[in-house]
């Protein structure tokens, strides 16, 4: 089950290019962690209970579906990667990355390994300065205390200064110069899935289809010929209603909407479950509602094989799914690629999903990022 996780991590460097570290350490996390979604200006501190060359240091906040285990886990690799040599001697060294968990949404962990909130925080004006400026309504579970809060009555009186700005990575896929997204895929591909976490990401309106909700939908499945056109006619007028509710002043405040549905997806299903005379009375219906209702920026369709989608339905567990036989899916596969050939190519991305796991992997999550900012033309 897809669940996203607001962290916050704070980084530090005082060996070599700083600057650097910093910008390779955040860009190792968004890959192989979490989706960064902010960070603070980068500060230069003195080091912190021990003489040595000052750090720099900055707070960064990353959206993952990583649990706070997986996370940490990932941290020390990641460290690893850069150079980091953790030993067990006491005291404080200079190190050229030093990532810690300062906090998992609201959430208190006492592991071995892993203690969240970061016990010293409150300590540390490093850690919190960062923060501070990453502008986010957080409270400390146990203290009860924004970080603005700790801030003021930190015991650390530390001077710090500005000495750069490194961009969040989320900024550079261009999603945000459109306004709409439409992601779609077969039953099982995951659509409403990604476009949930899209969603979340960048901040966007989101709008799911509410096909859960249908009361033809199970008797559909148990009875295909005697449901197929109350289910399809349905669909179509509450796809219809919340599309043009939702998307009516889209050009007017220009709000970047994505959803795991278009419109059109009425007319591919009603193809393969109506009979011949159905369709056609169908398809007088939706062409005029068609013409009606706003086309995305950008359609992406999700490809997988048969054979994933088949494990997919039966994991997700729905009972009213279970017998979807493999034949079926061909067909609403077949449908959706005869209407993509409909669209010009550079409103139109197809992705092959099927060796991608974009919940549980967060390098296939931005793997399908970079190739929509690659569709959309956007460069670093």
């Amino acid at each position: 089950m897809y669940t996203q996780n607001q962290i916050v991590l704070s980084l530090g460097t005082n060996q070599g290019d700083k600057m650097a570290n910093l910008k390779e350490a955040i860009n190792l996390i968004h890959k192989s962690i979490g989706t960064v979604i902010k960070v603070s200006p980068i500060y230069q501190f003195p080091s912190w209970g021990f003489d040595s060359d000052p750090f720099f240091n900055c707070a960064i906040l990353i959206n993952s579906t990583y649990s706070a285990e997986k996370v940490i886990q990932q941290v020390l690799e990641t460290e690893k990667s850069l150079g980091r040599v953790r030993n067990n001697q006491p005291g404080y060294a200079a190190r050229i990355i030093d990532i810690d968990i300062i906090s998992f949404n609201q959430e208190v962990y006492n592991l071995p390994q892993l203690i969240i909130p970061h016990p010293l925080m409150q300590e540390r004006q490093f850690v919190l300065l960062p923060a501070v400026n990453l502008h986010l309504e957080w409270e400390h579970p146990i203290l009860k205390k924004s970080f603005k809060e700790l801030l003021q009555t930190c015991p650390d009186q530390s001077k710090a200064e500005i000495v750069g700005r490194i961009p969040a990575p989320i900024a550079t896929y261009g999603l945000t110069s459109i306004n709409f997204l439409a992601i779609e895929g077969n039953i099982g591909a995951g659509k409403t899935t990604l476009t949930t976490r899209i969603s979340d990401d960048f901040n966007a309106k989101l709008i799911l289809e509410g096909f859960a909700d249908n009361p033809f939908l199970p008797k559909f499945y148990k009875d295909a010929a005697r449901y197929a056109f109350p289910l399809e006619m349905s669909f179509l007028a509450d796809r219809y209603s919340q599309l043009s509710d939702d998307l009516a002043q889209l050009d007017l405040f220009k709000e970047f909407v994505t959803a795991d549905y278009h419109i059109f997806k009425s007319l591919i299903f009603a193809q393969i479950t109506l009979e011949e005379d159905e369709f056609r009375l169908y398809k007088q219906v939706f062409e005029i509602m068609y013409k009606e209702t706003p086309k995305p920026d950008l359609y992406v369709y999700l490809y997988q094989n048969t054979e994933r989608l088949l494990e997919n339905i039966q994991k997700r567990g729905r009972s009213y799914e279970s017998d979807i036989p493999g034949t079926y899916l061909e067909k609403v596969n077949q449908g959706y690629f005869n209407y993509i050939k409909t669209l010009p190519t550079d409103k139109v991305l197809i992705i092959d999903i099927s060796t991608m796991d974009f919940v549980a992997n967060q390098e296939d999550y931005i793997s399908i990022l970079e190739t929509i900012k690659n569709k959309l033309g956007k460069h670093d």
